[in-house]
């Protein structure tokens, strides 16, 4: 009897089943952990990228532990960075330290989970992009102009402190151009670039990288007008090349004497004067 009742039980279970498949719902597909970014090497955000729901609800939960620790826990905020993803503030957030999560997902129909993702906060670092970026022309009086470019790092990013040190690269380009001019510009957050296109218009952007981790996105474009007389003035020009013809002309007055005088050396030698022991130069002088 008892046989026959697990039998009715069974059978009724794979025609649930059945009849669920024949109406496309299935357990849900494997979700992917694709990506974990800290802003600035205090918090962080996990996203995963979901399987299929297999035509039902399905819940995710995020859990994690520390390595070395058997305490398993559930992601501690689901909301602050939106959908699929889990945020850890300051306090659920440890350096030097190695957080093994998964993401599983759950339907009516059954379970699937992640592989594991390893996460060591302190090489997923991706500031956020520099800000107030402004530009300037410069044309000085007795030297070369130049575009003077200046900004801020991130907002969020603790560079005072050297908590973070970050360095920065510029791009830019006239607006009509399609390559872009890259320039390295270590850890200041200005920089002078001389050689441009007058009358150009110039698109400028620039990105940050900490020391582990990697580039942030470009900055906002910001643009500037490059003069038309975007040169040295003439008259400094002039005095240049007159100040430069002087100093040849002296070096060559100077190498002409100094020629001179050994020509003249080698042709009328000095007569030496005399030599033998005794002799009275003044016999030879004329009696009166």
């Amino acid at each position: 009897m008892k046989d026959n009742v697990a039998s009715t039980v069974v059978l009724m279970l794979l025609l649930f089943l059945n009849i669920r498949l024949l109406n496309g719902e299935s357990p849900p597909g494997k979700p992917t952990i694709f990506k974990c970014r800290s802003p600035e090497k205090e918090t962080f955000t996990c996203w995963w990228r979901p399987g299929t729901d297999g035509g039902l609800p399905t819940n995710y939960t995020l859990t994690y532990h520390k390595e070395g620790e058997t305490i398993t826990h559930e992601c501690p905020d689901y909301k602050t960075s939106g959908p699929n993803s889990c945020y850890f503030s300051k306090k659920h957030t440890s350096i030097w330290t190695i957080y093994i999560m998964t993401v599983n997902a759950t339907n009516k129909m059954g379970s699937n989970i992640s592989d594991p993702r390893y996460v060591d906060v302190t090489y997923i670092v991706e500031p956020d992009p520099p800000e107030n970026l402004t530009l300037e022309v410069k044309q000085p009086e007795d030297r070369k102009p130049y575009l003077w470019i200046k900004w801020f790092p991130p907002t969020l990013v603790d560079v005072r402190s050297g908590w973070l040190t970050l360095q920065y690269e510029i791009r830019l380009k006239p607006e009509k151009a399609a390559e872009w001019e890259t320039h390295f510009a270590g850890q200041q957050t200005q920089f002078k670039i001389l050689s441009l296109y007058p009358g150009q218009k110039y698109l400028v952007q620039v990105h940050c990288k900490p020391d582990h981790g990697f580039w942030s996105n470009w900055s906002q474009e910001s643009s500037i007008q490059i003069p038309s007389d975007f040169t040295m003035k003439d008259t400094t020009v002039w005095i240049f090349v007159a100040v430069l013809s002087a100093v040849i002309c002296l070096i060559m007055v100077w190498a002409v004497a100094l020629k001179g005088y050994s020509m003249v050396t080698c042709i009328f030698p000095p007569v030496p004067g005399p030599k033998i022991k005794g002799f009275d130069t003044h016999l030879l002088e004329t009696a009166p």
